[in-house]
């Protein structure tokens, strides 16, 4: 049930703890959360889960009539780097290709200039071994980075950060999925007045009608039938 999860709702600002976990919370990741047990532990012992979706925006006014404001990975994103760049700190970027990481590391050198950026892309695999994991832990905690971003899509990374939080010295742990290809230009991500009406999946089933269709306009139907039920029974 949606009541479950306690969104976050604030000025990423007033994330100040020294080590959190922060994930998103969209439709999808709900659906998804309800047949995959371990995916929603994780979400649910988050430190920080924002309401990355304007799905999840509507429904918890419908339920609760709370007001609460879309904060997508990517605001999560630009936040941790301005963060990191004011104080000289280090981010680092687990996932997604060495090409992407490359593009990632040449865009934040010039936009971030104080910002060290590290990376590490784990092989394309559904499940890690455990020299995988030890090998990433590892180059994580060589580095000790103020922010961590996983991007290996949901729900792998989310379950896998949660797994190996209490493993890894890092200061914020961000699961932001594909703002890695959106900040490399690999993927556009929508309009910004796309954006701002809250209909930015249209905009990525446009351009990914295949790869995206099931997820948008079966999921999303799915989501609101929860949600309609969930009404029903408070």
């Amino acid at each position: 049930m949606l009541q479950e999860y306690t969104l976050f709702n604030h000025p990423l600002k007033s994330i100040d703890h020294p080590k959190v976990l922060i994930n998103t919370l969209n439709a999808h990741s709900f659906n998804t959360a309800r047949k995959d047990d371990d995916f929603n532990k994780a979400l649910l012992c988050s430190d920080v889960l924002l309401p990355d979706g304007i799905s999840v925006v509507w429904a918890m006014r419908l339920l609760n009539g709370l007001k609460i404001q879309k904060i997508a990975g990517a605001d999560l994103f630009f936040y941790e780097m301005e963060r990191a760049n004011a104080k000289g700190g280090k981010c680092f970027f687990l996932g997604s290709t060495e090409d992407t990481l490359e593009k990632i590391q040449k865009r934040a050198a010039i936009e971030y200039p104080n910002v060290q950026v590290f990376s590490f892309s784990p092989p394309y695999k559904a499940e890690f071994s455990d020299e995988d994991n030890e090998q990433m832990i590892d180059a994580i905690n060589t580095i000790n980075p103020d922010v961590l971003f996983v991007g290996m899509t949901a729900p792998k990374q989310e379950k896998w950060a949660f797994q190996h939080f209490n493993q890894m010295q890092v200061g914020h742990v961000c699961c932001i999925g594909a703002v890695f290809d959106f900040y490399a230009g690999t993927i556009q991500r929508a309009p910004k007045w796309m954006i701002q009406l809250g209909v930015e999946w249209l905009y990525r089933l446009i351009k990914e009608p295949r790869r995206l269709w099931r997820r948008y306009l079966i999921g999303n139907t799915k989501f609101l039938g929860y949600i309609l039920i969930e009404k029903l029974k408070s």
